[in-house]
């Protein structure tokens, strides 16, 4: 058996046990990671809540616009420094939050591999600014970066790591190598060719085939873009082979012992679809998955009562065809006549919001046992939705008590 796992039965899935997960010393980077609007973020902070109260020194990197995190901990804004939350803590245990700038770390970067003057010639080119803002995969890529420096760090004996809102989950694993194939890839060299060379002989050697190539893509990128990134990528020369290197680093980190991936979703057909895609993926990299989080599953206190038999009664009482069980006889119950609600209504009322409860469960179910039979080997734990949106410590602890148990309320 697999550590953090329980089994509890050949029909149900393992249920993920998070508390042992969270108390190991050795699971040192816990990845939550899913298609957007899943609760990642707030699956994160509950993780990191949960450990610090648990005794673990945790850390939480969330790289969600949205900026919940920090509302909820009780903090005014969250940078690309991690911050402690003062509140929450027992024994050696300590919290600490940090949000990702994806361009001061891409700016951190900079400074730190580059001399003044060329560091401040890059910092200042507009197609770097550009570049460092917005690129497509810069998020994903810079996440890993930010990663990779809180581990190097050692500061923190537990990384909890929200990663990025993206289209698909997959980008998060993805997109860092586009990044780094893009920045030493032959679209570079060639620009890079006329500085390789050097002086006016380099440039007469490749005259031809350069005024070609810079003819061509003036037209497409605009000259004055061209020169932008010629700038640039005369400046960056030095450091474009240690993006490379340290995506391929971080990228060897998330494959070590210590790491945990935790794919989040919701009960609903596309989150769990591109749950699996990630499943899969993970299998395919020898990344190490620990388990699903399901989140917002709804559960019911009286599931023994059946949507079916639930709408019957309901009828029945609108009907005012049911029996009245106190005389022991068949008869109709008569209705108010002051025209308002009377007692069979307002139960036939709730009767149709417990079958319609009822028919929300089944649909979860089944589309969560598509998911399990599929990957019967997967750990699950359930938590049960929410009345409200998590805006303040206490519902963090809610939902890390809800993680711990694995199971959704009233199942």
């Amino acid at each position: 058996m697999s550590e953090g796992v329980d089994t509890v039965g050949l029909d149900t899935p393992p249920r993920l046990a998070v508390d042992r997960l969270l108390d190991d010393p050795e699971t040192r980077i816990v990845v939550c990671c899913g298609a957007g609007g899943v609760g990642k973020t707030t699956t994160a902070a509950a993780l990191g809540v949960r450990a610090a109260e648990r005794g673990r020194k945790a850390v939480v990197l969330t790289i969600d616009p949205a900026r919940r995190l920090a509302q909820s901990m009780g903090i005014d804004s969250l940078d690309n420094t991690p911050r402690r939350v003062a509140t929450v803590g027992a024994g050696n245990g300590e919290l600490h939050a940090m949000m990702l700038d994806m361009k001061r770390t891409f700016d951190e970067i900079v400074e730190a591999h580059a001399d003044g003057e060329r560091a401040r010639a890059i910092l200042a080119n507009p197609f770097y600014q550009s570049l460092s803002a917005g690129f497509a995969g810069t998020q994903e890529y810079m996440a890993m970066e930010k990663l990779g420096q809180l581990r190097a760090r050692d500061d923190w004996d537990l990384i909890i790591v929200d990663t990025p809102p993206s289209r698909s989950a997959l980008d998060f694993l993805d997109a860092p190598k586009r990044l780094g194939s893009f920045l030493d890839g032959k679209f570079i060299r060639v620009l890079m060719a006329p500085a390789k060379v050097g002086g006016r002989a380099g440039m007469k050697f490749l005259n031809v085939g350069m005024s070609m190539m810079t003819g061509t893509l003036s037209k497409l990128m605009g000259a004055s873009l061209l020169k932008d990134v010629q700038t640039f990528v005369a400046a960056m020369d030095t450091m474009f082979g240690g993006f490379r290197t340290r995506a391929d680093a971080t990228f060897r980190l998330l494959q070590a012992p210590g790491t945990a991936f935790l794919v989040v979703a919701a009960p609903e057909p596309d989150a769990l679809r591109e749950a699996a895609y990630f499943v899969e993926r993970l299998a395919a990299e020898s990344m190490p998955l620990a388990g699903l989080v399901l989140n917002r599953v709804h559960g019911s206190g009286a599931d023994q009562l059946s949507a079916a038999r639930a709408l019957a009664a309901a009828e029945n009482l609108e009907e005012g065809g049911i029996v009245d069980q106190e005389s022991g006889k068949a008869g109709l119950r008569d209705a108010a006549d002051d025209g308002s609600p009377d007692v069979d209504e307002i139960t036939a009322g709730l009767l149709r919001l417990h079958a319609e409860r009822m028919q929300v469960i089944a649909r979860e179910q089944r589309t969560r046992d598509r998911f399990t039979s599929l990957h019967p080997e997967v750990a699950v734990a359930e938590v049960a939705a929410l009345p409200g949106d998590v805006h303040d410590l206490a519902g963090l602890r809610a939902i890390g008590e809800r993680l711990a148990a694995g199971v959704p309320a009233g199942a």
